[in-house]
């Protein structure tokens, strides 16, 4: 599975683990303090962190792109990511 290099990028540059889920509207890239990976993720390296896929989506996505990142707002008004 390819990432691109603003995916890339921004992880580096935030630090922290991020997971693609599904959301309301697709593919979501969020940080896993908004929602946990899971033993049957896809685990890519990206730098010191992790970029995890669910198995869900990876059946479904060839390519994670910067626009999968989900924001704040995009977050808090779907009820898939409510248990935070």
């Amino acid at each position: 599975m390819d990432v691109d290099e603003g995916v890339r990028k921004r992880i580096l540059e935030e630090g922290c683990d991020y997971r693609v889920c599904t959301s309301c509207t697709g593919p979501a890239l969020v940080p896993v303090t908004v929602k946990s990976p899971k033993e049957s993720d896809v685990r890519i390296k990206i730098g010191d962190n992790t970029l995890y896929v669910s198995r869900v989506q990876a059946r479904y996505i060839n390519r994670v792109t910067e626009d999968m990142f989900y924001t704040e707002d995009e977050i808090d008004a779907c009820p898939v990511f409510y248990h935070r």
